[in-house]
């Protein structure tokens, strides 16, 4: 069985659409899921419940927090990667290399994984998609051999189609 490194940041929309539009349909399409939330959407699932129906998916834990030192890692890379939505600033600290929360230290290790695809969708206003820097940002990450869907129009559940293509 495949398994999907789901992940996503706190954008309106998260605690409705994720799991009707990306988690069950992935699924139903054999994947085994790997969700990891920013810090603030994961208190955002919590209170709203979305959090432990998305754990009732998989076997794996739905992660947020940072593990110890001392704790192994709960599971082996995933297959593929597909970060959605993904915050402006989430994009901006993926693009720099950053990785100051659980869902980024994976996507950047996922980056530096030869093999591993990282479909990422923005969902970013226009105020930060205005500034002078957000192109550059998005460059980098194609550059690194991220798929960027920019913006995603309609439902969550056709960036699957882009992992299942290859």
């Amino acid at each position: 069985m495949r398994t999907l490194g789901l992940v996503a940041s706190a954008c309106g929309g998260a605690e409705r659409r994720l799991l009707p539009e990306v988690a069950e349909p992935a699924v139903r399409r054999g994947w085994r899921l790997a969700v990891t939330f920013t810090p603030t959407l994961g208190r955002w699932m919590d209170a709203t419940g979305a959090g432990a129906r998305l754990a009732a998916l998989t076997d794996l834990p739905v992660r947020h927090e940072p593990r110890l030192p001392t704790e192994p890692k709960p599971y082996p890379m995933p297959d593929a990667f597909l970060f959605v939505p993904a915050s402006a600033n989430s994009v901006v600290k993926l693009a720099l290399g950053i990785a100051d929360n659980q869902a980024l230290t994976a996507l950047n290790e996922a980056i530096g994984t030869p093999g591993v695809p990282v479909v990422v969708a923005p969902q970013a206003a226009a105020a930060p998609r205005a500034h002078p820097l957000w192109e550059t940002h998005l460059a980098v990450l194609r550059s690194a051999g991220v798929r960027l869907v920019d913006p995603v129009e309609g439902p969550w559940t056709t960036l699957l189609d882009l992992l299942d293509a290859g």
